[in-house]
């Protein structure tokens, strides 16, 4: 059963919320207190699904490619987007030289306006 997005801030002033009362539907029992949030619930489906590819894959982002059936590109971009919602910043490899950003680009890991912005300057 899907339910609700839990909201990570506050509406009023932006600030983080926290999870303070759990309840059972089954007993009607409630608990109150300050309980540990889950980062990765506030996610949405498609994105939790994209994290269990990317446990199950062991971080293999060629075989997601495959699994998902979409390019290399296209599986590291939905990979960072994810890792933007969790407020996560994308480390960007050390500088790579010309052959290796070619290499790179050959393998389809990167398009050639990400391994023009790459190259030494």
């Amino acid at each position: 059963m899907a339910g609700n997005h839990v909201p990570r801030t506050c509406p009023v002033c932006g600030e983080q919320l926290h999870l303070t009362r759990l309840s059972c539907q089954g007993c009607g029992t409630e608990l109150s207190g300050d309980f540990e949030s889950c980062e990765f619930c506030a996610l949405g489906a498609p994105d939790r699904e994209l994290l269990k590819l990317f446990l199950a894959s062991r971080g293999n982002l060629k075989a997601m490619e495959r699994q998902l059936g979409v390019s290399y590109p296209t599986v590291r971009s939905r990979v960072d987007s994810v890792l933007a919602r969790l407020g996560m910043e994308s480390r960007e490899p050390a500088a790579a030289s010309p052959l290796e950003l070619l290499q790179a680009l050959a393998r389809g890991e990167l398009d050639v306006e990400q391994a023009q912005a790459r190259l030494p300057s």
